[in-house]
């Protein structure tokens, strides 16, 4: 937003311009919040609209405080009005991977372990209300048909699934204002069929249900990797996932194949959560039973960038057992206050990842292929480009291919790799990594932690001689030269 240089509408927006979001590291100005902007020069009055990224914007309440104190900062201004309201949901084209029923949901989140009896389903049943308790329209949506969850943690007035009888469409039923819907509520149980079978169910609820506007739809995915996992993958596009393990050594393992396979599909893992990583003795000391480690290790081999910690607390199972999740019954417990955590990070990658206008996000950082040289240029946040031999980078891989996850040792020696060895392809995976192909199929998902530490063996760039290669989304190849 703009205004004639010396004119009251000026003034305000450059004491708006001291408003700073903490996620994009711009002004609200700059990132277009600003509308409906009006001074009165009679009364002393401003008035303007604050149109955040999503209802759920966890520093909403701030920006409102900030931007109302700075525009009182002037000595014209008697009195302000700011009203804040968020963007509204944009068509989604067939391009965007949203199909059917799902046309007007701007978020998709997947919660997923692919281990069971982690604490997977309580998590998403409880990050779902906490993101509606933020001010979001919400749907969550059970994939698991061969033990479905939702049932027994929610009791909607009406525990069953309707289908509207003209369209074929099926409405999800709704408790305290989130839809949900879950093969429990189709009145079968537990299925018992072949995993085509379940596929083509998974695909047909999902799509076929009237989610209607919705800002965020959670997903709770089945353990596993298997075909479910990929048919929901392919089905929609997916903003971002969360991943939840426990502290053992057997849970990264499972967990660690989770992301990977999200990695290939290109779905940004935002937040590891630890869930019971410990309970509190009646002594006042913590307590670790599964051990620790497992969830650092996560965030460090995979540059996972937020990991959270659930305590061992009997009143959060209780919940999810009575129906009513912790979040609903107790809001303002520890509990509930680590979930309005978990939640806000959520929004905050999700945002990341579209852009203060809502389009896809300018990236920071910058990892494509010099083919002339040979050469794999690195641009971090705030950092100098440098330069890597690719074979550096392929012999520093930290996935289950390389390193022993029990031991730790690597599996393979140096010159295993060759020195020419090139990437096929690099692309980018949310704002933590990239994902790159390597000559012979070999997937890698080096995370920007790993790349900084590799700044050490940077060698010499010829500008004059570079020719880059990158992935566009869709799959395109671009060359370019940088002299």
């Amino acid at each position: 937003m703009t205004a004639p240089a010396g004119s009251m509408e000026a003034a305000v927006l450059a004491q708006l311009r001291q408003v700073i979001d903490p996620d994009f590291g711009e002004d609200i100005v700059t990132c277009g919040f600003i509308k409906a902007l009006s001074t009165d020069a009679v009364t002393g009055k401003v008035a303007f609209t604050l149109e955040l990224t999503t209802p759920a914007c966890p520093v909403k309440e701030l920006f409102q405080r900030q931007s109302t104190q700075a525009v009182k900062e002037l000595p014209w201004v008697l009195d302000v009005d700011v009203t804040m309201t968020a963007q509204p949901a944009k068509p989604i084209t067939p391009d965007s991977g949203r199909p059917g029923g799902l046309k007007d949901v701007r978020h998709v989140v997947a919660v997923s372990s692919c281990k069971g009896g982690v604490g997977k389903s309580t998590i998403a049943v409880n990050l779902a209300y906490t993101l509606a308790q933020m001010g979001a329209k919400v749907g969550i949506f059970d994939a698991d048909v061969y033990g479905p969850s939702l049932p027994l943690m929610v009791s909607p007035e009406k525990p069953i699934l309707e289908m509207v009888p003209d369209t074929k469409a099926i409405l999800p039923a709704e408790y305290e204002g989130v839809k949900i819907v879950s093969f429990g509520f189709a009145g079968q149980g537990a299925a018992i069929m072949r995993g085509a079978m379940v596929s083509g169910l998974i695909q047909q609820m999902l799509t076929t249900t009237e989610w209607g506007e919705l800002d965020y739809l959670v997903v709770d995915f089945p353990p596993g990797t298997g075909d479910i996992q990929l048919t929901l993958c392919q089905t929609m596009s997916f903003d971002a996932a969360v991943v939840v393990t426990t502290p053992q050594k057997m849970a990264f393992i499972d967990v660690a194949k989770g992301i990977r396979m999200f990695a290939k599909l290109v779905v940004p893992c935002v937040a590891v959560v630890e869930n019971m990583s410990y309970f509190e003795g009646d002594d006042g000391k913590r307590y670790h039973p599964f051990g620790e480690g497992s969830g650092e290790r996560i965030q460090a081999n995979f540059g996972i960038p937020n990991l959270m910690k659930f305590p061992i607390v009997p009143d959060l199972s209780a919940a999810g057992d009575g129906g009513r999740p912790l979040v609903v019954s107790d809001p303002t417990c520890a509990t509930s206050a680590a979930f309005m955590e978990l939640g806000a990070v959520v929004v905050r990658e999700v945002a990341k990842q579209q852009g203060p206008s809502g389009g896809p996000a300018q990236r920071t950082a910058r990892v494509v292929h010099d083919t002339s040289q040979n050469l794999i240029l690195v641009r971090l946040p705030g950092t100098p480009q440098f330069a890597l031999q690719p074979a550096v980078l392929r012999r520093h891989d930290t996935s289950a291919l390389s390193v022993n996850e029990w031991t730790g040792a690597r599996m393979f020696r140096d010159e295993d790799i060759p020195d020419a060895i090139a990437p096929e392809s690099i692309s980018p995976l949310g704002n933590y990594a990239v994902q790159i192909t390597w000559q012979g199929g070999f997937n890698q998902v080096a995370s920007f932690e790993l790349l900084d530490s590799l700044r050490q063996h940077a060698v010499d760039l010829d500008l004059d001689q570079a020719q880059v290669s990158s992935l566009l989304p869709g799959g395109l190849q671009v060359t370019a030269s940088l002299a």
